[in-house]
């Protein structure tokens, strides 16, 4: 019942979405007739539609593939194959999981193919070659397999050896493990799969090491990234944690924004910092878990929790009710997805604001009129679906924002 109701509520907010696009196809909305194009206004609308048809049956599909896996016993007869095929307890529950990210991942490939090879390449987005994709999922799946193993047998391990609070300990870990790959993912696994290079324009490094003077913010380098490797969509992000921290700008960003643009998107990227959003998020995630984790403990006592997900609980194990778990999470979290949305959208009202005091808020409107422009970001988002799904506030109320700084 939950997952109809979930499936049915995702389908109708794309169809919302799709009539609100096209209704408001055929002009460019008035903040912006000055800066965009009607031809480039009704591209962003064709994409933002031929993604959001795509979404609906992607949605069909995974509403699908829950149920195969749960009531039509999927989990069930994988965990009955692990059972007889290993001897240990540990062994079992992580072949049983391993198998079903696996299968899911496999099914799903074509999806992320089809994204990826035909909508995106037929908007001119896509750079990447099959054979760059299929080099980044491997990198992904061996990463994975280094970094997701240990802590999947220190989960299992955990939870079946101490005690009835094992959720606090796993939650230790799991709040570890996180933190540590915050301080390696800058220096260990993004080269993997993009190359950094020191910024060249030195002109453009002095008035952002100048910025960061202003705003205290400290960092172990200016680096630009490949982006147009694999897309020609562009971004700025600072990424790592502590002394780890670096500022990376995508190359596709740099070749459409002159310094002044560059600058004010910098700065709202350091009013996330200097506003503390990014540990704001990190602790709230990290609450979420340790609610999540409790939740899983009460649960798994109970029979109806497996007999209700098609598995016997006669069989079920630690690592069936953590799998179980999270495969059916999605669907009773989706109904916070505007709370969380709303709060990311306030979070970038305060990283305007903040810019708008360092740089001038003009420089960023024209800054963020380019990126709509560039990346097809549609100006007419339905405004209910966009307060379930997007995290950054709708184009015309943002400049507005911006525009009464």
């Amino acid at each position: 019942m939950a997952l109809a109701f979930t499936t049915l509520a995702k389908l109708w907010l794309a169809r919302r979405q799709l009539a609100h696009i096209a209704a408001h196809r055929a002009a460019v909305p008035p903040p912006f007739q000055n800066q965009i194009q009607l031809a480039d206004h009704q591209k962003a609308a064709d994409y933002t539609t031929a993604k959001t048809r795509f979404s609906m049956l992607s949605v069909q599909f995974d509403a699908l593939l829950l149920l195969l896996f749960t009531t039509g016993g999927g989990v069930s007869l994988i965990n009955a194959r692990s059972l007889h095929w290993f001897d240990t307890p540990l062994l079992q529950g992580i072949a049983t999981i391993v198998a079903v990210l696996l299968l899911s991942s496999l099914l799903e490939m074509p999806f992320n193919l089809y994204r990826t090879f035909r909508i995106e390449a037929s908007f001119g987005f896509n750079h990447m070659t099959l054979k760059l994709y299929l080099s980044d999922a491997l990198k992904g799946l061996l990463i994975g397999a280094i970094l997701g193993l240990p802590l999947l047998f220190g989960v299992l391990w955990l939870m079946n050896q101490m005690g009835e609070y094992w959720w606090l300990y796993v939650w230790s870990v799991w709040v570890i493990f996180n933190l540590l790959i915050l301080f390696i993912y800058p220096t260990f696994i993004a080269p993997l799969f993009n190359k950094f290079s020191p910024l060249q324009d030195e002109t453009m490094k002095s008035r952002i090491e100048a910025l960061l003077a202003r705003c205290g913010f400290t960092s172990s380098g200016l680096f630009v990234m490949d982006g147009s490797r694999r897309s020609a969509h562009g971004n700025a992000y600072f990424t790592g944690f502590g002394k780890t921290k670096r500022i990376v700008f995508f190359d596709t960003l740099l070749t459409r924004l002159n310094i002044e643009e560059v600058e004010a998107v910098l700065a709202h990227e350091l009013g996330h910092f200097k506003n503390h959003h990014v540990i704001k998020r990190i602790v709230s995630t990290f609450a979420i878990s340790l609610g999540f984790l409790w939740l899983l403990s009460v649960l798994m006592k109970t029979s109806w929790f497996y007999q209700g997900l098609g598995v016997d609980s006669l069989t079920a194990n630690t690592a069936v009710a953590l799998l179980l778990f999270f495969l059916i999470m999605p669907v009773f979290s989706f109904f916070l997805s505007p709370v969380m949305a709303a709060i990311s959208r306030k979070h970038e009202f305060e990283a305007d604001a903040y810019a708008a005091k360092q740089t001038k808020s003009a420089d960023l409107i024209n800054a963020l009129v380019k990126l709509y422009q560039d990346n097809a970001a549609t100006l007419t988002p339905d405004p209910l679906y966009s307060k379930f799904y997007d995290s950054h506030p709708p184009a015309a109320l943002r400049i507005a924002h911006l525009q009464a700084q």
